[in-house]
């Protein structure tokens, strides 16, 4: 088998087989492969496409690159959840310990943010303490005892992805809907859920701009875990304004603190909802959407999802008081606030922009090498639909620095303010695909 074949087959529209995937992955891993001839692989993938086969085929080629993780000790169904990536996304702090607080184990791997995108394990880190570093038998041993547990990335997992995806970077090959849904997969399939639930974003703050690809990518991805046997179910939520209010680390585990305590914002809530109800569904606690909406609520009013919060901060060494003393997380040496310059109704907030900024401030990584500041970030105080006066206030800056003009500009820049009245909130949930 030579690779230069595989490249003209797929240039000229013909689909691979699943020996001829599987051949080029294992090689490729071990760099017997050079990278030219991989980029021009997948040049030709993003201009002919893979079917749903090809798709899964290079799924499970890429898991079997290295390392995959057995959760079959841990009791229950266990329950994944993804997203896309985008702005403000703090439903993982929100979600793991209220759908746990409702009888399904979270056994959940997470990663680092890159560029405006937050990574939950940031986030968690700048809990006093925390950490994430724990061997499988620790890991597994936390789920069973508290039904929670979240650790970062392994290296070991999906190496042929890590691979690919840094070729893909740098050749404009990103945005290519059969290598993104495989890599995600891979690295969701090799983490060892049972089930996986799907947040795939819509919008000017994330890879898919439009109902049309995201469907395409959702549809693809929900095939693919299917094929391999896992419980599947993807939601088209939007991202055409930052989630919640926060946008920053500590900021943001202020924010699902707030969320867990029953007072956080109203589209983080009923996301959070959402994406619970379908976790819980799949991990056979609940019956129906209905059913799993009423436990969620329950376990809020009832403070059991905020405790086990705190259990799961204090088991992997946090400072769970930080729940009852927030000064106690990073807090930034200067805050001041943005007004707006004329009277009227939020038409919309660019949530691509806003991010951009918080990452400027230094919540985020303009390179995997780039140190984050945990203290730094944005505070939104109004939403698209609200109306709003000259001068006053709709955004915090936490900065630790007193002034930050060119930030200050491109904030401004996002923000557009009409006359007329708006609807608040787009649909907020497009679509679910199963």
């Amino acid at each position: 088998m030579r690779m230069v074949d595989l490249i003209q087959k797929k240039r000229d529209g013909y689909n691979l087989t699943a020996q001829e995937i599987h051949w080029m992955i294992q090689n490729y891993t071990q760099s017997k492969i050079p990278d030219y001839q991989m980029s021009a692989f997948a040049m030709a993938v993003f201009f002919q496409g893979m079917c749903d086969r090809e798709s899964t085929d290079l799924t499970q080629a890429m898991i079997e690159s290295g390392k995959q993780i057995s959760l079959e000790q841990i009791q229950g169904i266990k329950v994944d959840k993804h997203s896309t990536g985008g702005v403000g996304d703090t439903t993982t702090l929100v979600l793991a310990p209220l759908v746990c607080a409702c009888g399904a184990p979270v056994a959940k791997m997470s990663g680092r943010g890159l560029g405006y995108t937050g990574g939950t394990i940031d986030k968690l880190e700048s809990v006093p303490g925390f950490h994430t570093e724990l061997t499988n038998e620790q890991f597994i041993q936390l789920v069973n005892t508290n039904q929670i547990a979240i650790i970062g990335q392994s290296t070991e997992l999906t190496p042929a992805d890590k691979k690919l995806y840094s070729l893909r970077d740098v050749t404009a090959t990103v945005d290519s809907i059969p290598l993104i849904a495989s890599s995600i997969m891979s690295k969701k399939i090799a983490a060892g859920a049972d089930a996986i639930v799907l947040d795939v974003k819509v919008g000017s703050g994330t890879f898919m701009k439009t109902v049309k690809d995201a469907r395409s990518l959702a549809r693809l991805m929900v095939a693919i875990g299917k094929g391999v046997g896992k419980d599947m179910v993807a939601i088209l939520s939007d991202m055409s304004q930052p989630l919640g209010n926060a946008i920053g680390n500590a900021l943001e585990v202020r924010e699902a603190i707030a969320t867990l305590q029953g007072k956080g914002p109203e589209d983080l809530r009923q996301l959070c909802f959402v994406l619970g109800a379908h976790m819980l569904i799949l991990s056979k606690q609940a019956n129906t959407i209905k059913e799993a909406e009423q436990m969620l609520a329950k376990a809020i009013s009832s403070g059991k999802a905020l405790e086990k919060f705190q259990q799961f901060i204090s088991a992997q060494g946090g400072d769970a008081s930080i729940v009852d003393h927030p000064e106690k997380l990073p807090v930034a040496k200067y805050v001041y606030e943005i007004r707006t310059k004329r009277s009227g109704y939020i038409h919309k907030i660019l949530p691509e922009s806003v991010g951009m900024a918080a990452m400027m401030l230094g919540a985020g990584r303009k390179t995997k090498q780039s140190l984050i500041d945990l203290s730094v970030g944005l505070v939104l105080q109004k939403k698209v639909g609200d109306f709003v006066s000259k001068g006053e206030t709709w955004i915090q800056v936490f900065s630790q620095n007193s002034e930050n003009p060119e930030i200050d500009a491109l904030l401004s820049d996002s923000l557009l303010i009409d006359s007329s009245p708006i609807q608040k909130g787009n649909p907020f949930i497009y679509e679910f695909i199963q």
